[in-house]
């Protein structure tokens, strides 16, 4: 099969127009496994497939290019896309470096695609990417993919880039070389395009303090904080999703506080309620806070900004979805940790105001909302075992009565809603508070609720039957479940525990006299 696969190759780079030789080499390759492949690697030619894809090219220039000529480099790019496969990364960047050059220029997206997906296996091999390094041209058409209509190429151009700055070569020869000047260049594309070049600035910038030195460097870091703060509410808003990123490393977080960055962001949220526009950028600054908190200290970040705190509880009373959406995710960030649940106590009563707005979304809100609130409800109650004190429980109590008059027939009521993604949030609530001890206590003392729990009758697919079982699980493992529940529930828990979650009971039948 391998043999007839080189004959068909053999075939296709004597002729002209190959078209019939491309459809019978693409059938036999759909059957040839990889191996058979790798083993005739050094036999294959592929400069011609590479040839007719050119030829295609400069047919489209010409206008002349028909329906034979698409199904040509269709053809082309599923076969190279196979027999690429079997060739070692080395060998295609010493020995198709041209060929490559030229497909990222080919008005074909298909083309380009298959050739950033070659970029970037190279890019992966430390043996190969100082080939690329070393080709300036190649690295310059990287760059300007960046600028084109498809997202798919860009996303793919970005990604080679990103991978290429991992080292010190790498960088140096995208900061410190013509190449900064082509970013520069197609930044100025068009918004769109400028927006996908501070991603990949941010996507190396993230890498490493040395990463982020020479992104500054180059200016273009201190160009996005500068649109941040800038007056175009619309682009504060993206802007503010990629420096959140930035964020999510503590070299960035080190930066963007002695750059001052993050006292401006506060500010302009202090002065968001004399601007008409602020529904635009408040949600992604309020979010970028949250995970400000969550990565560093809760009581430090909302102590120095108590703006933030203020605002998330001033969101929680909008009659905007979206605002009271983003309240509640920050919400469940910012208690998913003991500290932060110690900063969300000390607002004494407020809160528990704000958990009784929460419950009523839960059971009134549209069902994205609903399922937001049941997700920050879980983040927000939920105690590893070893954290867990007699005040904080006292707390988690608490808290939990003031969601609404009978929380566990509140989410006991969800749960039978036939949405699988309400169910499933809702068995997340239950899963949360199933290690402490006052949730089983309710749990237990709450008419047919440890039936619900052992029936497994209720769920009818995967994800609520996964659920479930995590359920089962947090309430088995616990170390006061045997005393609450009692040993012969306890022993159904654990039977049910080692069934799995998919176990069916099977059906006993009784043989009759005399039936055939």
């Amino acid at each position: 099969m391998a043999a007839q696969a080189l004959e068909l190759l053999r075939e296709v780079s004597r002729l002209e127009a190959p078209l019939e030789e491309l459809r019978a080499l693409h059938s036999v390759l759909q059957t040839l496994p990889l191996s058979e492949l790798r083993e005739q690697a050094a036999e294959m030619r592929l400069g011609p497939l590479f040839s007719l894809l050119n030829e295609n090219h400069r047919t489209q220039t010409n206008e002349i290019y028909d329906v034979s000529f698409r199904e040509q480099t269709t053809l082309c790019v599923s076969i190279l896309e196979r027999l690429l496969q079997a060739v070692e990364p080395v060998h295609v960047a010493r020995n198709l470096g041209a060929d490559l050059q030229r497909g990222l220029t080919h008005p074909d997206d298909s083309v380009k695609i298959l050739t950033l997906s070659q970029v970037g296996r190279i890019v992966e091999n430390s043996d190969a990417v100082t080939e690329i390094l070393n080709n300036a041209e190649l690295l310059k058409q990287i760059i300007y993919c960046i600028g084109g209509d498809n997202l798919s190429v860009a996303k793919a151009a970005i990604k080679s880039l990103s991978r290429i700055s991992l080292t010190q070569a790498g960088l140096e020869a995208l900061f410190e070389s013509n190449l900064l000047d082509d970013l520069k260049r197609v930044m100025k594309t068009n918004d769109i395009v400028r927006y996908r070049v501070y991603e990949l600035i941010v996507e190396i910038s993230s890498v490493s303090p040395e990463s982020l030195t020479y992104c500054t460097t180059s200016g273009l870091v201190t160009q996005l904080l500068r649109e941040l703060t800038g007056e175009d509410v619309l682009v504060r808003a993206t802007c503010i999703e990629m420096v959140t990123s930035l964020a999510y490393t503590h070299h960035g977080r080190q930066y963007l506080a002695q750059e001052g960055v993050i006292d401006q962001i506060s500010n302009i949220i202090v002065g968001a309620d004399s601007d008409p526009f602020s529904s635009f950028y408040l949600p992604g600054f309020v979010k970028f806070f949250g995970n400000l908190a969550i990565m560093d200290s809760p009581q430090q970040i909302c102590e120095r900004y108590p703006i933030f705190v203020e605002k998330v509880f001033e969101m929680t009373e909008s009659q905007d979805p979206t605002m009271i959406g983003v309240a509640v995710d920050t919400i469940g960030i910012l208690g998913s940790n003991v500290e932060g649940k110690q900063v969300l106590q000390k607002t004494g009563t407020r809160f528990e105001r704000l958990l009784m707005k929460i419950g009523y979304q839960a059971k009134n809100a549209s069902t994205e909302l609903k399922i937001r609130c049941l997700d920050a409800i879980s983040s927000i109650f939920y105690i590893s075992p070893e954290q867990q004190t007699d005040d904080l429980l006292r707390m988690t109590e608490s808290w939990f009565s003031s969601l609404s008059r009978d929380p566990l027939e509140l989410f006991r009521g969800i749960s039978n809603q036939p949405f699988p993604e309400l169910h499933c949030a809702a068995l997340k609530v239950f899963t949360a508070i199933a290690n402490q001890p006052w949730a089983q206590k309710l749990m237990f003392n709450s008419p047919g609720f440890v039936e619900y729990v052992m029936d497994r009758s209720v769920e009818h697919d995967k994800a609520s039957k996964d659920a479930k079982y995590e359920l089962v699980k947090a309430l088995a493992n616990s170390k006061t479940i045997a005393e609450i529940f009692g040993n012969p529930n306890y022993l159904r828990l654990r039977t049910y525990l080692s069934e799995g979650p998919y176990y069916v009971k099977p059906i006993s039948t009784t043989a009759v006299e005399g039936a055939e």
